[in-house]
């Protein structure tokens, strides 16, 4: 029987800035109204070696470029050019250095060829040991340039929102909806960054029928982005005297924290009421109008905020969670301009639409569109999510350049 997860102190969570406060006027930048193509730094595709080698040569020839364009005094005389020069060329640095150490895995690569034809039996050995290493090491070192060549998301940069929520399953999803969030918190707090719970509705058993956190550091919504959707547990609760496993669901949306700059709102749009916080609190938790409820008049969007003692605190959080809905559902809303196969962000919640699986009977944590099963659920579970992360993420790069479908439904029991 899988016992319950200790509960989860809000307190201790890691306060992050205040958000600024609120704008006139809602409106997306029109930069940020394209799709976002590939930066000319990075080329699109790459399939072969021949492709792979050209495009590695071509980033270190636009490289090259931007570290004359910091030798000019000129670009010197020009405000942020600079800044942004250096952004790019950390941005290049990652794909020149995979790029290396795939030109040197290549060339290895041929010359063990070569030396299976000498006539020395043990030149042949060495040939063959080399051969086996590096015919292992050269597609690692693709999928690795895949992912660096994946057109870049304006977002990646944000920091990110998080909405977790109980679908299917009652006070078990609930509580799974805790140990989520607990194993995105944990993962966080590895990287350094920042995590502060915005709102939150706690079930009667310890669990979250709903929790909303920002999550700050570096590249934070690049790392995140594919976790939104439906995942899926089984398990034996705790409260099961029977021993009989259920299936529950949680819906997890992520969304990129939206600035001012991003998503301008009219005061006029907005109708703000103030009121006590339900639920336990302490010193002047639920004994204040603390709580603030925002509603988006043009939309119908509801932000309500009461973890904070502070009115004006719990007013900015809002804020910020009702900004980044606002700019998630314009990128929803161009995307399905763009394809008219767009799906939405977390479905129903229905067991049948899940993006992963959790089977704790078997150990076994399975993402159904990467198509890969780690059978290391309580390390994950504890934050160890690299591994995962990592092999969606380049999944997703390869179905994008047309290489693989999407990874098989290989566990869906």
């Amino acid at each position: 029987m899988h016992p319950p997860a200790p509960p989860i102190n809000l307190r201790r969570a890691r306060q992050a800035p205040e958000p600024p406060g609120i704008a006139a006027g809602i409106r997306l930048p029109a930069m940020l109204l394209r799709a976002s193509p590939l930066p000319a730094d990075v080329p699109q595709r790459a399939t072969t070696v021949p492709d792979f080698l050209e495009r590695i040569a071509e980033a270190e020839a636009r490289s090259r470029d931007l570290e004359n364009q910091l030798s000019d005094p000129d670009v010197g005389k020009q405000p942020g050019a600079i800044e942004k020069i250096g952004k790019r060329l950390g941005a290049l640095r990652p794909l020149i250095e995979t790029g290396e150490k795939y030109k040197v895995a290549v060339a290895e690569l041929d010359d063990a060829k070569a030396m299976l034809e000498d006539d020395d039996p043990e030149m042949q050995e060495l040939a063959r040991d080399d051969l086996e290493r590096l015919e292992a090491l050269v597609p690692e070192l693709e999928t690795e340039l895949r992912v660096l060549l994946t057109p870049k998301d304006p977002n990646d940069e944000k920091n990110a929102i998080f909405e977790i929520r109980a679908g299917t399953g009652g006070d078990e999803a609930a509580l799974f909806a805790a140990d989520l969030f607990r194993m995105y918190s944990r993962y966080a707090e590895e990287l350094g960054w920042r995590i502060d719970v915005m709102s939150s509705s706690e079930s009667a058993q310890g669990g979250f029928k709903e929790v909303i956190a920002s999550i700050s550091g570096t590249d934070v919504f690049s790392r995140f982005k594919y976790e939104k959707g439906v995942h899926r547990v089984q398990r034996v609760p705790a409260t099961e005297s029977q021993g009989r496993i259920h299936t529950s669901t949680v819906t997890v949306a992520v969304m990129p924290e939206a600035e001012e700059v991003d998503v301008e709102i009219k005061n006029e749009d907005l109708r703000i009421d103030v009121m006590r916080a339900g639920g336990p609190g302490g010193q002047s938790v639920n004994t204040t109008d603390s709580a603030v409820r925002i509603t988006h008049i043009p939309t119908g969007l509801v932000v309500q905020c009461q973890d904070e003692k502070s009115q004006h605190k719990n007013k900015a959080k809002a804020m910020t969670v009702l900004r980044s809905r606002l700019y998630d559902a314009e990128q929803e809303r161009l995307a399905a301009e763009r394809s008219s196969e767009r799906r939405s962000q977390v479905g129903t919640g229905e067991r049948s639409e899940k993006i992963r699986t959790y089977n704790f009977p078997q150990s076994r944590v399975t993402d159904h569109r990467a198509g890969v099963t780690l059978h290391k659920l309580d390390a994950v579970m504890a934050g160890e999510m690299e591994e995962l992360l990592t092999a969606v993420h380049a999944n997703i790069a390869a179905a994008k350049e047309g290489e693989v479908a999407p990874g098989g439904d290989e566990a869906s029991s």
